[in-house]
């Protein structure tokens, strides 16, 4: 395990400097591309890119089974099973792409120009978007059995160069946009297509070129594609759930209040975003460990892996979010000169949210390396698919937009309670050993890091002096939280441990 937590940690490492670099250049670029298109134009692609993400509940499922077994099958070490389920992979995507183009171009048409609200004269520019998303949306498709690949040989540092790269040519994109001299948003919608097809090409090479496994012949094998596609189609429920969730709240507030709140919608995404990158790349190393782990057996190490994984989590999303919750007025006003109306509650919100839903993360994990995933994904679905129809008659009711926030909230802390029930049916997992070495942590650490911090924003006025002050403080209160509540007398020894070792390096 020595060995494995090494490997993790250094892929953790890379994901963070590819993490860095993409945040800044993602919330410069959008910050550029809001004041570019305005707030019309970015509700636009915001919605309408919406709709063709729609379709990842064709895509997702199957997605979720190519990384599934060919992280499995690597753990084996079987590289002709390896080479199989690659090649089965790329058929399946090639099928799936040619379903979303044909779905794309008659009922994702049809639903922007006859449902959908979109201001006068911009209808034209919509459809172009509409088309350049669903462009991306087939690169995105095809590049998937190379990003499992990559992901579950851990190479890391592969995706870290190429995302530096793929964030490199969307901050020439922000300059290319400001100087074009044609509409806009068509512009900026063909420009980032032009990018997802070098991205797909470049992993595809790499892929070619470090793994043997991924060599494409032409093959049919049945039993491959019944396995996957028993997998994946439970896994369609579940990514249906989420699509509907997020694309499907972003239409339904398109149809009630309009593209403004799009707008607000997809700043607020943002922001969340960029945080959320550094989390996911501690989970991103961690997944394909957690899978390993299961294929050989180690159950012990793998309780560790989901309960720790969780655990962290936790306190890496509490490092980010705890400071831009308490300043999201002043973080939004300083990134952006134009702030949307609600944006600021949507951002407060949406990161509370993210917090519930992420806790959940290794437990999915677990639960999807065993392969049978019927039972999860038929209770964890029916518990989670609330959130719209309770959205849907808020809004009915004429509640606020923030109300959509409120149900998810209060729907996916009931979602993680349900994943932690059935983890033990599936894996073995005791209940009451995610909650004590979870739940019973990650509260009490919240509550203490957040008090200082809650003080000082209520008794101090609104500046950026106290946006940096806030963010100080918020780290110091969360470490020393974590250090003294939050982890373990072994585990405090471990990190000092660690740290006298490398200064006995240096």
């Amino acid at each position: 395990m020595n060995s494995d937590n090494k490997r993790i940690a250094k892929n953790t490492v890379l994901l963070y400097i590819r993490t860095l670099f993409i945040m800044l250049i993602s919330l410069y670029t959008s910050r550029v591309v809001l004041a570019t298109l305005g707030v019309k134009d970015y509700g636009i692609y915001n919605v309408v890119g919406g709709v063709i993400a729609m379709f990842n509940v064709v895509s997702g499922s199957i997605s979720n089974a190519i990384s599934r077994f060919i992280t499995f099958e690597l753990g084996k070490g079987d590289i002709k099973k390896l080479n199989d389920i690659f090649v089965t992979s790329v058929n399946i995507e090639f099928l799936i792409a040619g379903v979303v183009l044909l779905l794309g171009e008659t009922v994702g048409v049809w639903f922007l120009n006859t449902q959908m609200n979109i201001p006068d004269g911009r209808m034209f520019a919509a459809n172009w978007v509409l088309q350049f998303s669903l462009f991306s949306f087939i690169m995105g498709l095809w590049s998937v059995p190379y990003n499992a690949s990559i992901i579950a040989h851990e190479k890391m540092s592969a995706f870290a160069y190429v995302s530096i790269l793929e964030a490199s040519l969307k901050l020439l994109i922000v300059y290319l946009l400001v100087i074009s001299p044609w509409d806009k948003l068509i512009t900026y919608s063909l420009l980032l297509a032009s990018v997802d097809l070098l991205v797909r090409i470049v992993y595809g090479i790499y892929c070619k070129i470090h793994f043997e496994e991924c060599r494409y012949h032409f093959a049919w094998h049945k039993d491959l594609i019944k396995q996957m596609g028993g997998f994946s189609g439970w896994q369609f429920l579940t990514n249906a759930t989420w699509m509907i969730n997020t694309e499907g709240i972003n239409i339904l507030m398109n149809l009630f209040f309009g593209v403004a709140i799009n707008a607000a919608r997809g700043v607020a995404n943002q922001v969340d975003g960029a945080i959320m990158r550094f989390v996911t790349s501690f989970t991103t190393a961690l997944n394909p460990q957690i899978t390993k782990d299961y294929a050989k057996g180690n159950m012990p190490a793998l309780y560790k892996l989901v309960c720790n994984g969780a655990k962290y989590t936790f306190f890496l999303m509490l490092f980010f979010q705890l400071p831009a919750i308490l300043e999201a007025n002043t973080l939004l006003h300083v990134w952006l000169k134009n702030v949307p109306d609600h944006a600021v509650t949507f951002l407060q919100l949406t990161m509370v949210g993210t917090m519930f839903n992420m806790l959940g993360n290794t437990q999915l994990t677990a639960c999807m390396a065993t392969g049978n995933i019927k039972r999860y994904t038929i209770v964890v679905t029916l518990v989670g698919i609330l959130v719209f129809p309770i959205t849907w008659i808020a809004f009915a009711l004429g509640m606020p937009p923030e109300s959509c926030y409120v149900a998810f909230i209060i729907v996916y802390i009931a979602v993680l309670f349900t994943r932690v029930y059935i983890m033990k049916g599936l894996i073995g997992c005791p209940m009451i050993l995610f909650i004590r070495k979870v739940i019973y942590k990650i509260i009490p650490v919240a509550i203490v890091a957040a008090i200082v911090p809650v003080l000082f924003v209520h008794y101090v006025s609104p500046s950026f002096l106290r946006l940096i002050a806030t963010c100080i403080i918020c780290t110091i209160c969360s470490c020393a939280s974590i250090w003294i509540v939050g982890i373990s007398k072994n585990e405090r020894q471990a990190v000092v441990s660690i740290i006298k070792t490398k200064l006995h390096k240096s």
